[in-house]
This record gives structure tokens, C-alpha cells and sequence, in this order.
């Protein structure tokens, strides 16, 4: 049967002239070529779309297509180093609770300024649109039956069509009459709420939940994330700042400045929102996903801000708080009642002031930032000397004490020793103030020239 199957479909010449074994052989490797070549072993495309070559030696597969994102805009590369982290100078509290320690950071990017009020406001305006699409049944269902947002016919939207405005009136997102102002319909920015997903990679990484399924670890919830511009009020007791209520992230005037009366949940939505923009182009480009942008650890924003100066007090250096010719290196409170020394009476740009080594604005003053890390008086005391990370994702049910997240940099409204590069101090979690902003972080490789590898 094997020499009638090789002699119709493999060997033209007939076995009774074969006069040697070698050419015997021969028909059979090339059946069995055909055979592997059939099932698919030899000569097999690889998932990006490339053929490996036929020659049975170990050549890799490639996950996607090569591509490495360029230069993120408005964002420095932090490269890889060492520092002493901890106070450089004494702690006049007494309180211990930042040990000065040798540790390693990796290198990552971060943004130049803290997050502004026209950046934020994209985020805002974004989640607006698509609670506004459901709203209006601007939605198409998608090949596996979930209904999606219709960017396309959102574009053709006019927010101030009188008509579009009556039907977004007949649902709870314009306020209710008796809550307007001269009648006016309003959006109500307690509605303007972003449905937040993330994967707890910490939680998932446990030994004891190694089996578990995957929703376990999924974590979802709603974060109403529209900036609280009462905090200008609530901060200051029997101080006029209705001025700053009403304009600071509604006017063009302060577009260029750091958003503030974001909560540490807030932050973290803008991160999760940052993440799935970019990544929903690279999708509809056929490109491999990237990192999530996330707030800096304690220990990230200090390697930072330090700018490779690893012992220096602030982002400039050793030990004053002015220059040569008497002028302040930040926005803070410089005196007892005096805020405008400084050239702010409150915040000023967020690319104010002279940027630090690595090219960081206001990483001292104007605002002060969130971070990721839970503060605990004694976490450097059992923290890794490799990016230190104490996180604690806290529910609202948990106790303030596990709510305390850690802030760093000082404020427009705080004294010099704040803006020290190794003072750190807390805020909880789900407040939200007139000094308080943030800047997130993304761990890429560093772009070579012109923006890219």
C-alpha cells in the first residue's frame, strides 16, 4: 500500500528501477515533509503574522507587532538610580516615621507639571459625554451583544441645542427645577460618574488565593469624579474665597494651573481613564498595549523630586529657600500672613518656577500631590530597599487610620518645611482640598531620538 501511495503521488519513477536505497529514502522524507507541512509544524505563521523559518531550529514568537510607543507628551523619563531616602535634615517634630535609607528606583516617566485643569477637564468632559450618550440611546451593540457609546454620532452633538438640552432634561442628569438657578439647566455634576474596573494584581499575587478564579480579584465601582470646588470655602474658617469657588476650574483664566479638589479615589480614575484611552488606540491600531498610568510611590515621587541630588534638602539643592539674589524657589508661604511674596497669592502655572534636574516643575510648593502609598509611621522600617511599595486599598467601610495616604511636596499654603524633599505627611483618602493636586507616572523604556526608540 506505502509503495502504491509513493509511487502515483510522490516518485515518478516506478521501484523496479530504483537501483539505489538512497532515493528510496528520499520519497519517503518527502512524504513525510508534506505530512508535517499539512499539519501545520513546518513553515507555521507566527501570530504576528510573520513565517518562521523552515529549518527545525527554536526561533521565538513574538507576541505582536514591534512597536515602541513614542515620547509620552508632556511627561520627562526618570532614569534608573539610587538615593538616601528619608529627611536630609533634622526632623523637628521628633516624629521618626521617615528613616533616611539606601534604596533602588527603576526608571520610569513622569509627568513635567501636575495634572492641569484643562487636562483634567478632558477626563471630565469624556466620562460627561458617555453618561450623556446612555442618556440619549446614542449606543451600538457590539458583536459580542454589550452595548457601547457611539463616538461617532456623539461628535455630531451640540451641547447648546436647545433640544438636546430638553431631552437630557426629562432624565436626572440636568438638575431638577427646584434645584436651578433662574431656571437654568444645568448638568448635575453629582452625576457625571466614572464606572471604575481594575484587576488587583496585589491581592491576586497571594499564596493563599493561588486557584482562585479571576473575578475574585476584579474590583469594580462608580467614582463621581467632577472636582469639589467648595473646598476653597470649606478650608479656610471666616476667609472670603467664593471668588476662587466659581472660577478656578470653570475659567479659561486658570486653564494652565494644577486641578485641585480631586480626592486620592479621583486621582486614581484619571490614571484608569488615562490607561484605557491610550490603550483603546493602540488597540485600534493593531499595537501592543502599555503600561497603566498610576500615582508615584512614596519612593518614586522622592527620587523625583530630588532630581538626583540624593542628600540635598529641596529640589534645587542645599539649604535655602531663595536664590543668590533673594528671590523664593517656590510657591509656599514664605511668613506669618504673607502668601503673595512669591509671586501667587494662592496657585500660579503649573510650569512656574525653575524645573529641577530631571526636568520636574513645582515639585516643591503650589500644590502638594497624592501618592499611592498608605502613610504608617513605621513603614520604612520593613519596606523593600528595591522600590519600596506599601499600598493598602482601603474600603469605605475601613477605619480613617487605613484611609491616611500619603502626600508630598507642600503647598501655596504651606511653610518651608513642607517643601522639603524628604517630609512626608498625610490626607485621607476620600478628602478633597484647595492645595492638594496630583501628577501620574507610566513605566516605559526610555525614547531615543526624535521621540522614539
Amino acid at each position: 500500500m506505502i509503495e502504491k501511495t509513493l509511487k502515483h503521488y510522490i516518485c515518478p519513477i516506478p521501484f523496479k528501477y530504483m537501483k539505489t536505497k538512497n532515493l528510496y529514502y528520499a520519497c519517503f522524507a518527502a512524504l513525510g515533509a508534506m505530512i508535517l507541512s499539512s499539519c501545520g509544524i513546518l513553515g507555521k505563521k507566527s501570530s504576528s503574522g510573520s513565517t518562521l523559518p523552515n529549518d527545525g531550529q527554536l526561533h521565538g514568537v513574538a507576541p505582536g507587532s514591534r512597536y515602541v510607543l513614542p515620547k509620552p507628551p508632556g511627561m520627562v523619563y526618570i532614569p534608573q538610580g539610587v538615593f538616601h531616602m528619608g529627611p536630609s535634615d533634622e526632623d523637628p517634630a521628633y516624629q521618626f516615621s521617615a528613616r533616611n535609607r539606601t534604596v533602588s528606583i527603576s526608571g520610569f516617566w513622569m509627568d513635567a507639571t501636575e495634572i492641569t485643569n484643562n487636562e483634567y477637564r478632558q477626563f471630565v468632559y469624556w466620562v460627561r459625554d458617555s453618561v450623556a450618550a446612555r442618556k440619549l440611546g446614542y449606543v451600538k451593540a457590539g458583536s459580542d451583544g454589550v452595548e457601547y457609546v457611539d463616538w461617532k454620532k456623539m461628535q455630531t452633538l451640540k451641547w447648546n441645542d436647545p433640544k438636546v438640552v430638553e431631552q437630557l432634561a426629562q432624565t436626572d442628569f440636568i438638575l431638577s427645577p427646584e434645584d436651578r438657578i433662574d431656571g437654568k439647566k444645568e448638568i448635575d455634576p453629582s452625576k457625571i460618574i466614572y464606572h471604575s474596573e481594575v484587576f488587583d494584581l496585589k491581592e491576586a499575587a497571594k499564596r493563599e488565593n493561588a486557584g482562585k478564579p479571576r473575578s475574585k480579584f476584579i474590583v469594580k465601582k462608580d467614582v463621581p469624579i467632577y472636582p469639589d470646588t467648595l473646598c476653597w470655602i470649606r478650608d479656610f474658617a471666616y476667609s472670603y474665597n467664593e471668588p476662587m469657588t466659581k472660577r478656578y476650574f470653570s475659567h479659561p483664566a486658570f486653564g494652565n494651573y494644577p486641578v485641585v479638589g480631586v480626592n486620592w479615589k479621583m486621582a486614581n480614575a484619571f490614571c484608569e481613564w488615562r490607561t484605557h484611552l491610550l490603550n483603546a488606540f493602540l488597540d485600534s491600531k493593531h499595537r501592543t498595549q502599555e503600561s497603566d498610568f498610576r500615582l508615584p510611590t512614596e519612593a518614586q515621587w522622592e527620587y523625583a523630586a530630588r532630581g538626583g541630588r540624593s542628600e540635598s534638602m529641596f529640589p534645587w539643592g542645599n539649604y535655602y529657600l531663595r536664590n543668590k539674589k533673594g528671590c523664593l524657589m517656590a510657591n509656599f508661604k514664605p511668613g506669618r500672613g504673607n502668601y503673595p511674596e512669591d509671586g501667587g497669592f494662592y496657585t500660579v502655572r503649573a510650569d512656574a518656577y525653575w524645573p529641577n534636574d530631571f526636568g520636574l516643575y513645582c515639585m516643591a510648593g503650589n500644590v502638594a500631590e497624592w501618592t499611592s502609598s498608605i502613610y504608617y509611621e513605621g513603614r520604612n522600617n520593613f519596606q523593600h530597599d528595591m522600590n519600596p511599595d506599601v499600598r493598602w486599598n482601603a474600603k469605605d467601610d475601613d477605619p480613617p487610620l487605613m484611609k491616611r495616604k500619603i502626600i508630598r511636596g507642600g503647598s501655596w499654603k504651606d511653610v518651608g518645611y513642607y517643601l522639603q524633599t524628604g517630609t512626608s505627611t498625610y490626607e485621607y483618602q476620600d478628602s478633597s482640598k484647595s492645595y492638594i493636586g496630583f501628577r501620574s507616572v507610566i513605566d516605559l523604556p526610555a525614547a531615543g531620538g526624535k521621540g522614539r526608540r
